[in-house]
């Protein structure tokens, strides 16, 4: 049995702000669904009637979401309380949107570095809970899902030890693969096993081990084919994020999706 995903799980990364200058067209015209970027100071810039235009455009069309919340110089696990107080405001904004887009789920970072956070674990997990348990309030009560996506962390420890604690249905685990091959240096064989239990989302995309590119599929050195043939065994169904950063490495990973009989997305 092959892994195979529905078109209607299948999301392709997009900031907010190019949705608004014209990619929410393209997306349109293509049938294609966003996860929507909130990075940069679009939280503050845009109004709530900014953010409900995109999505009423978006419903009418029959186009779901999920949305990206922002993790550029934030810290969800800061000791120092100014810097985890302005952390969790911004977050604390990006899930305000969760009633407007009504998303599939909402993807945070959990952003454990081992080499700064690491002397002082106990401290950094105490604080990072505390953030991720009241942001999983919000999101439970809109019936959406928080994901935990891997950026800089080197094995699974950090994301299952947060998962079992947070202890709740809605809380889950993003595997980046990006992510896997340019900073954590360590193979998703590595990774799964562990977080099988709460996989509910995969971000892919490609690179070549030094830099985290963001190429199209099989434009760099990981293998796909392997990692969707143990989804099937092991009858696993998450959402997908393509995040390609170019037009052309989008269509690229779509042609290769589709060749691999992932998922039958519309052609250029």
């Amino acid at each position: 049995m092959a892994f195979t995903i529905s078109p209607k799980r299948c999301f392709i990364n997009a900031p907010f702000s190019y949705l608004t200058q014209g990619l929410l067209d393209l997306f349109i015209e293509h049938g294609l669904q966003p996860e929507i970027g909130l990075e940069g100071d679009v939280l503050y810039s845009q109004s709530p009637s900014d953010f409900r235009a995109v999505a009423n455009k978006l419903k009418k069309n029959g186009l779901q979401c999920t949305l990206h919340a922002p993790f550029f110089d934030l810290a969800p696990g800061a000791l120092d309380r100014t810097i985890l107080s302005a952390t969790r405001t911004k977050l604390q904004r990006a899930f305000e949107l969760i009633p407007i887009f009504q998303p599939q789920a909402i993807i945070c970072h959990l952003n454990f570095e081992d080499n700064k956070h690491g002397y002082k674990q106990k401290e950094w997990f105490s604080a990072a809970h505390e953030t991720w348990r009241d942001l999983l309030g919000i999101a439970q009560a809109n019936s959406t899902v928080l994901a935990l996506e891997n950026t800089y962390e080197f094995g699974p420890t950090q994301h299952k030890k947060m998962l079992e604690s947070l202890n709740s249905p809605a809380a889950r685990f993003c595997l980046d693969v990006g992510h896997l091959t340019a900073f954590a240096k360590s193979s998703w064989q590595e990774w799964l096993p562990a977080m099988n239990p709460w996989l509910t989302h995969l971000h892919l995309h490609d690179n070549t081990g030094g830099h985290d590119s963001h190429l199209a599929i099989g434009r760099g050195t990981f293998d796909f084919e392997a990692l969707f043939a143990y989804l099937a065994d092991n009858n696993l169904n998450p959402l997908i994020t393509l995040e390609p950063h170019s037009e052309d490495d989008l269509w690229t990973t779509i042609k290769a999706l589709r060749e691999m009989g992932v998922v039958n997305l519309a052609a250029q």
